[in-house]
């Protein structure tokens, strides 16, 4: 058994998340993600899918990106796909 770094539980179905060269020990995804996501430095939530990387801030998505200054992010929302794509 392993412990959690992040709440400290001793559970035997704990994991390793090897990122960056160090190795993290979770019980939970939720204590992965409190450790592990960044923060929408907008909005403050927890960036747990793709989220938009400008410069070296972190944002939910590209509206919260476009409020704080970031000018060159592209929403793919609403593209249609190549596969289909008529």
């Amino acid at each position: 058994m392993a412990q959690c770094e992040v709440c400290g539980n001793d559970y035997d179905m704990s994991f390793e998340v090897h990122a960056q060269g160090v190795v993290h020990v979770f019980d939970s995804f939720e204590c992965a993600i409190q450790r592990m996501a960044p923060i929408c430095e907008r909005c403050g939530v927890r960036v747990v899918g793709h989220g938009v990387q400008a410069g070296r801030r972190w944002f939910c998505c590209a509206h919260c990106a476009r409020q704080e200054g970031a000018d060159t992010i592209v929403d793919r929302v609403g593209i249609p796909s190549q596969q289909g794509a008529q």
